[in-house]
């Protein structure tokens, strides 16, 4: 392995209590007449709930299990309207179906106004909007131990500037140069993301590992013969995990992740 290239959300960072804070905004200010939008008051207001409000809240649970089904933020829109009707999510399938109903015009201004939004508490609130959205315990310290013995990059359905001010926060910005810190402009699945990686630092796919929490991230990726990684302390659960085995990824877990991804010391 030459470049490891990681996801943001659910592998470096566990920000699903700011997404689902973010995106119930969204929500709100898009379908104020929708009979989920007083159920969203908790994550309303001009500073940032906490953590423990977040987790306590009835929505996030189902928020987060259909979370694994999505990639960009109008994914949000899909899954608090299968909330909102209480439609089913069982597989990819399902998911698939359901987001294909929803008008194109509401999840395009669903993406635009979900980063407008972000911007907005990120500025009222940096505290509150920082504290949502904690590094994953031991992988910022593997970053730092690994750094000079591969390329790390961020590939990521993130916007960029939330993605660099994190890093800052985490302590591992110098450790991702800005041509490998690659976000939702670069395409629309991560394929394109190592694809440009590939062109821009001359590391060909198998020599490259890709790590992400989303199953369906992984198949994009698989054929360019890249190894692909599951991490299983994001936003995943078994069905993800066993999808990701009967694919042949590897399936990581925090505790053994540096031995999974480099081998034993």
């Amino acid at each position: 392995m030459r470049l490891l290239a990681l996801d943001f959300d659910g592998v470096i960072s566990d920000s699903a209590p700011e997404a689902f804070v973010v995106a119930s905004r969204t929500f709100a200010a898009l379908r104020p007449e929708s009979a989920l939008t007083p159920r969203l008051a908790p994550c309303l207001g001009e500073a940032a709930p906490t953590l423990e409000a977040v987790s306590a809240d009835p929505l996030y649970a189902p928020f987060i299990e259909h979370m694994p089904l999505g990639n960009r933020a109008e994914d949000y829109a899909a899954v608090l309207c299968a909330v909102e009707s209480e439609t089913p999510l069982p597989d990819q399938a399902a998911y698939d179906a359901h987001r294909s109903r929803l008008p194109a015009r509401f999840l395009h201004e669903f993406h635009r106004r979900f980063y407008r939004l972000r911007a907005a508490l990120a500025e009222a609130d940096p505290v509150g909007w920082r504290r949502l959205m904690a590094a994953y315990p031991g992988v910022l310290e593997l970053l730092h131990r690994q750094s000079g013995r591969v390329l790390l990059a961020i590939a990521t359905s993130k916007d960029r500037r939330s993605v660099r001010a994190l890093l800052r926060i985490y302590g591992v910005d110098a450790l991702f140069p800005e041509a490998r810190v690659l976000d939702k402009e670069t395409g629309a699945d991560k394929s394109a993301h190592l694809a440009e990686l590939r062109e821009a630092l001359g590391v060909d796919y198998p020599e490259m590992t890709f790590v992400d929490d989303k199953v369906n991230h992984l198949d994009a990726v698989a054929p360019t013969g890249a190894r692909c990684a599951l991490a299983t302390w994001g936003y995943n659960g078994p069905r993800e995990a066993r999808l990701a085995r009967e694919r042949s990824y590897l399936v990581c877990d925090l505790e053994h992740l540096e031995e999974q991804l480099f081998g034993a010391p």
